[in-house]
Order: structure tokens, then sequence, then C-alpha cells
């Protein structure tokens, strides 16, 4: 009897080794810490509940935001808001480091394939998590081509050059086709019934409807398990909603402040950032090395970016992506093809 119960007791002890280690996974694959956790540091479910209300879905959104900001949701006074930053301070480790934690830090990050052979060797392995990459060119060089192969290829796994994960589009120019996803899936060996469901869309239509979806994303994203957000164009409604010059400060605030949000959900989520951008054409000629197509935004867009692509036309199907800044990659140019199952290597 006592042998019996000896092993049950093993038995037992090794089931719960199981679920340890499989709670460990499940906690390695969650990018963010849930804003409930609050409550271990003695905060409220009715603050927490109001955070949330206020977009707050975790704690790195929290820790990425200005006291004013916190200050501003009803129910968070003056000590509130400093126990909140003492809580974020601690608990995300936000203090000066090592750059050896920074390097670290730059191991993990994802890179989801283009569809590409060149142009993933251009980017380095494929468009970085953690950042905002800007598509800028005429119309037909390929930016949502690539937008739309991007959808499809972050839901394969790492080893494919994948980002395991959903995509989300907010498309600002009605240029989002969901029945192309199905042919790029089918090149990639996905289901396509299962690529169009992992890729949730809304169509913005102005600017203020443009900023207040981030905070659907905030929310999604707290829910699933993303790799991609997709903004196509990010200044298009911009450049209708406000006009002349009277209004260009108005504009590049609002679109500061934007271009902020999207860079805070690519903190928080570790997730791959693209946003599209027009161009417009210069009088003197004399943009981008005598070119008469520079993009829109000005130095709020340049900053906000850490990797601008120029895309331009090449012949016949075949397009050309050229590094326009980076922090890392060095100059050169790529040329791709636009094909009915999304972006592949030229032809």
């Amino acid at each position: 009897m006592q042998k019996h119960k000896n092993k049950k007791q093993i038995d037992d002890e090794e089931e719960e080794n199981e679920i340890e280690k499989e709670d460990n996974r499940q906690e390695e694959d969650v990018e963010y810490h849930p804003v409930d956790l609050l409550q271990e540091y003695g905060l409220n479910s009715t603050d927490i509940k109001k955070l949330q209300e206020a977009g707050y879905n975790s704690l790195e959104a929290l820790a990425f935001t200005c006291k004013k900001n916190l200050l501003a949701i009803k129910g968070i006074n003056e000590a509130k808001a400093d126990k909140l930053i003492k809580i974020l301070e601690e608990t995300l480790n936000l203090k000066i480091q090592p750059s050896s934690v920074a390097l670290e830090e730059r191991k993990r990050i994802t890179r989801i394939t283009s569809g590409s052979k060149e142009l993933d060797t251009l980017l380095g392995g494929g468009f970085e998590s953690n950042s905002i990459t800007e598509l800028f060119g005429e119309f037909r060089t390929g930016k949502t081509q690539i937008c739309h192969t991007l959808c499809v290829t972050c839901q394969l796994p790492k080893k494919d050059g994948g980002g395991e994960g959903k995509a989300i589009y907010i498309d600002t120019e009605g240029t989002f086709r969901p029945e192309k996803l199905a042919s790029i899936a089918e090149r990639f060996g996905l289901d396509p019934k299962e690529a169009i469901e992992n890729v949730f869309y809304a169509r913005a239509y102005n600017s203020d409807h443009q900023n207040r979806l981030l905070m659907q994303v905030c929310a999604l994203m707290c829910e699933h398990k993303f790799s991609l957000l997709i903004v196509d164009s990010a200044t298009a409604l911009y450049r209708t909603d406000y006009s002349g010059r009277a209004e260009l400060s108005n504009r590049q605030m609002s679109l500061a402040k934007f271009l902020r949000n999207l860079q805070k959900i690519a903190d928080e989520h570790k997730i791959v950032v693209v946003i599209t951008n027009q161009v417009v054409a210069t009088v003197d000629g004399n943009a981008f090395g005598g070119n008469d197509k520079k993009p829109i935004g000005g130095h709020i867009m340049a900053h906000a970016c850490q990797t601008r692509l120029y895309l331009k036309k090449g012949l016949k199907q075949n397009r050309i992506c050229k590094i326009y800044d980076s922090p890392s990659l060095p100059e050169g140019e790529a040329t791709y093809s636009i094909t009915d199952r999304g972006i592949d290597d030229p032809q």
C-alpha cells in the first residue's frame, strides 16, 4: 500500500511539473504584462478598470505614457500616478543598463520575410520587429502588394521567416483586397481560409478615426498573438483633413502623436509595424539625389521611422527598393517582382 502511495505521489509530482512547465511556456509567449497585475501592488479593481477604459491594457502601455496623461484619467490623482510610476519602474526594470542588455534584446528581434530573397537580403533578413518601417513611392511601385504579402508571411513559423502571429491591417485608401491573401497563402503552404481569418481589418475614414483605431489595436493585441500591424497609408487622410500652411502645424502635431502611438505598440507587443507613405513632386527636383519625388510628412515622419524604404518602378513587373534611411542597414537596393501570389524575386 505504501509503495502504491509513493508511486501515486511521484505521478502527481510529475504531473504538477508538466503543468508548471506548460505555464512557463505560456508566460514566455506573452510579450507584455497585463494591467491586472497592478492588483498585486494594491491598486483596486475600479482604478484598473478606468485604466483599461482609457486604453491602457498593459504595464508597458502605462510605462510609455507621461504623467499628465495618467492624471487626465478620471480617478487617478497625483498620489496614485506617482505610485503607478514607481511600480512600473520597478516591475519593468526601467533604468540605465549596460549595452550588453540591449544587445541580448536585439538578438530576440523577429524578422518577417517579404517573400523575395533579394529584398530580405537587403533588409538584413526581413522586416524588423520593435520598430516602424516606412514604404514610400509613387503608385504601382508595390507598396500595398508588400503589405498583403506580409499579412500572410507573418503567420509562418519563425524558422520559415514568419512571426507566428496574426496581422492587423488599417486601410485608409480602400485598397485592401482579402481575396489576394488566398493565393499568397497557397504559395506559402498555408490554409487560405485560416490565413484570411488571421488578418484583422479596419477602414479608417478620417485622421481622428485613424488615431482612435489604435486603441482597439492595443485591446486586440492583449487578447491574441499578433506579429504585424500595417497602416496603408499613414498619411493619406492627413493630406485631405488638413490643408494649407495655416493647418500645417496642427497636421504635423496630430501625425506625430499617431506615429508615437505606433511606436508604443511596436515596443509594447514586440511586433513589426509597416506604414506606407505617399510622395509629392518637388518643383526644383533636388530631393533625394535629383529625384523630383519626396515622401510627405516632413521631419516628423523622418524622425519617427527607423527604416525608410524608397520604392520605384522597374522593367515590366519588376520594382526596385532602395534603403533611404536606416540606423543599421547599409545603403543599397534590391529588385523584386509583383505577381498574383504576392512579392517574389525578380523575373
